[in-house]
């Protein structure tokens, strides 16, 4: 993970991804990462995505990792400024099974993600749309949304369960060092019940909303997790982080999702292997469509590391 590279334009990415589950937790950032041997899979039981809807906001179960790749298609007319986002699930036995995709929508105002359990469907009224994911106008700021009802769009009648949950917030500090040091992001989700199930959070008004309760200082049932912050390495010259060997190619945009309570378990992982193939590896209590929600917005977020 190098912040000295330049950026250009073809770095308009970022990832994150970690090979391992809760027994195996990393060590600390010892070198930048380098293409390696992943270690070896332990017996894991095999992952059900027959109902890909269900699965993808279904939390990791624990002690398992989910291990997915990213793949970013700029190909066709505009998917230069629009590019298309497939998530897929690497299987043990080498097999990629798809399960989400995302594209920002035209003629938004802020960025405007529509994410689909559907390839092909990447429309706000199609049967696949599963989820959105907004910023606010700097791009700092974005909420990552279930297919519900917007409550500014409907009367006060509708039932609450109708309403669209709020599965996440991510929040990009602008760094004043520019591309010298790492960005900073925290990430606010639902915390879990005694049952392992998420709390659902149904805002009807701004106050309600998970980047509210994380500002007031209410977190009352909700979990702030944070980027793990690199280390500097003398050798190389740069900030490191140990995703033992699930990221290849340095980044200023590769990034590990960390709980401050527990800096050794990785939530989320996230990181480039190739010019448009990223890896993206979740832990309990995340699921698919929060990792891809968040990976999605660090995609996006320009601005957080200018």
């Amino acid at each position: 993970m190098n912040f000295d590279e330049e950026e250009d334009e073809d770095d308009e990415d970022s990832s994150s991804s970690s090979q391992l589950n809760s027994n195996t937790r990393p060590g600390s950032a010892t070198s930048k990462e380098t293409a390696s041997a992943p270690s070896p899979s332990t017996n894991e039981p095999p992952i059900d995505v027959e109902d890909l809807e269900e699965f993808s906001i279904r939390p990791a179960p624990q002690g398992v990792t989910i291990k997915c790749r990213i793949t970013r298609d700029k190909k066709g007319m505009d998917r230069g400024m629009y590019p298309t986002y497939y998530l897929h699930l690497e299987r043990e036995d080498g097999k990629k099974v798809f399960l989400l995709a995302g594209r920002k929508r035209k003629k938004s105002k802020t960025s405007n993600y529509l994410i689909s359990i559907d390839p092909t469907d990447l429309s706000r009224g199609g049967e696949s749309f599963i989820g959105k994911l907004r910023s606010n106008l700097m791009g700092t700021k974005f909420t990552v949304y279930d297919n519900g009802v917007n409550p500014g769009k409907t009367s006060s009648t509708l039932e609450a369960s109708n309403l669209r949950q709020e599965l996440a917030a991510i929040c990009y500090e602008t760094n004043v060092l520019g591309f010298k040091g790492p960005r900073k992001m925290s990430v606010i989700i639902p915390g879990m019940n005694m049952d392992h199930e998420r709390v659902s959070i149904r805002p009807r008004n701004e106050h309600e909303t998970l980047l509210s309760r994380w500002q007031n200082k209410n977190t009352e049932s909700v979990i702030e997790l944070h980027n793990k912050t690199p280390v500097w390495n003398d050798d190389t010259q740069s900030y490191v982080l140990n995703f033992h060997g699930r990221v290849t190619q340095a980044s200023v945009k590769n990034f590990q999702i960390i709980h401050d309570n527990d800096p050794d378990y990785i939530v989320m992982q996230f990181g480039r292997v190739a010019e448009d193939v990223f890896t993206m590896d979740y832990n309990y209590p995340m699921c698919a469509l929060q990792a891809f929600a968040i990976a999605l917005s660090s995609f996006d977020s320009k601005l957080a590391c200018e």
